[in-house]
């Protein structure tokens, strides 16, 4: 039996002392005390800007800053990071999707304890072209997702191909760098042109963005070889999953923030449990990788036919046997729940609905100190395990039917 290393009790002991003392001490009513008002006054401020901007309309600005949202959406992410897994990049794409998890919890946690509008539609123009956009206009405003998540991810991609690639060339390093700084302008520029965001939201995200890349680029590589080699791994990120589901703040509404987060809180754990089981047959750096005689464009394209239907599949048979399972565990430990939607036998009823419909809360708190909230959602359970199950097919079960299929 493997030990456990002094530093991953003391990290997730760390992580659950903050949950409580932050119940104890309502750290997310007093931050926002302290910051809504004023990101408040500046988004009404900020309207002149916004609509100064939206006099350019155009539909061909429309159908550009729409299109460049989706680019840069949770469904495009979605789709693309296991392209990296297929295309032999795994080092890089493991990577970035613990890049996005970090991004999307540290955002949305922002998001929801600030609690700041988005700008006021009317007199703003607000483009929402995509249910995906709807969706994200229900979110709170500060700071842009689309921006913080933009610069992390594209001056992390950057790196990792000077590093990859190791280009001493100065002018294309520097042509690289000019092209990660437009195309993070056009996207900043793009969220308040649609209305989705105003100046102050994107300053925010600039700069988020900016200490957020910073820290992982100096932790980066301690992280990875913790993954592919590290001990205790899987069980360590499944308690650490766990926890990061009740250290989320409580909003004064409910977003689908949340939901996002754990989206991709469990498509790290999948990931990560995934690549601790088959790194040395699946994901370690010799495997071959896209545009060589070792995996030519045919068997990529192959890859894709078979993997994504897969994927597919896995999560529809995830969130099934989750959506059955769990109300049982949870009514053999005597743990009332609900569901908003996902389960229509445990659905509450209308009278109850005011007390119980923000399932942000801090769980663990709630369990612990007794509050009223008599019932848990399972809601977020199923969709942590569907999620889970997806991210484990894109590196575990999807390059196994390669390997029987010779692609």
């Amino acid at each position: 039996m493997e030990s456990i290393p002094g530093w991953e009790v003391v990290f997730l002991c760390g992580i659950a002392t903050w949950v409580v003392l932050s119940s104890i001490f309502n750290l997310t009513q007093k931050i926002r005390s302290l910051t809504q008002y004023w990101v408040s006054s500046y988004v009404v401020s900020g309207t002149p800007i916004t609509l100064r901007i939206q006099k350019y309309q155009h539909k061909y600005l429309d159908a550009l800053f729409s299109g460049l949202s989706c680019v840069v959406s949770v469904p495009f992410y979605t789709a693309f990071l296991p392209l990296l897994f297929w295309s032999g990049h795994c080092k890089l794409a493991r990577q970035m999707t613990l890049l996005m998890a970090f991004c999307d919890y540290v955002g949305n946690c922002i998001k929801d304890v600030v609690c700041a509008p988005r700008p006021s539609s009317p007199p703003v123009r607000r483009i929402t072209v995509t249910e995906d956009e709807k969706e994200n206009a229900l979110e709170y405003g500060l700071p842009s997702s689309h921006t913080l998540n933009t610069l992390c991810l594209s001056g992390f991609l950057l790196q990792y191909i000077l590093s990859y690639t190791q280009n001493e060339d100065a002018i294309i390093g520097l042509a690289g760098f000019a092209f990660v700084c437009l195309f993070v302008f056009l996207i900043a520029v793009g969220r308040i042109y649609l209305g989705m965001h105003s100046l102050i939201d994107i300053i925010g995200g600039l700069a988020f963005g900016l200490a957020i890349l910073a820290f992982w680029l100096s932790v980066h590589k301690y992280i990875d070889d913790f993954v592919v080699s590290g001990q205790n791994v899987s069980s360590f990120w499944a308690v650490l999953s766990f926890l990061l589901l009740f250290a989320y703040p409580t909003p004064e509404m409910t977003t689908p923030s949340f939901e996002f987060h754990t989206a991709f809180n469990g498509v790290a754990l999948g990931i990560v449990i995934g690549v601790q089981q088959t790194y040395h047959q699946f994901h370690h750096e010799s495997v071959p990788r896209v545009f060589t005689p070792h995996l030519s464009v045919p068997a990529f394209l192959g890859r894709m036919l078979v993997g994504y239907p897969t994927i597919l599949l896995v999560k529809f048979c995830s969130k099934a046997l989750a959506k059955w399972m769990l109300p049982i565990l949870a009514s053999a430990l005597g743990i009332p729940v609900r569901s908003t939607s996902y389960v229509p036998s445990l659905s509450f009823s209308p009278s109850a609905k005011k007390s119980d419909e923000i399932k942000q809360a801090g769980y663990i708190q709630k369990l612990f100190f007794f509050s009223r909230q008599d019932s848990f959602d399972v809601d977020t359970g199923i969709r942590l395990l569907q999620y889970t199950g997806l991210a484990w097919s894109v590196v575990d079960l999807v390059p196994s039917l390669f390997s029987h299929l010779s692609l």
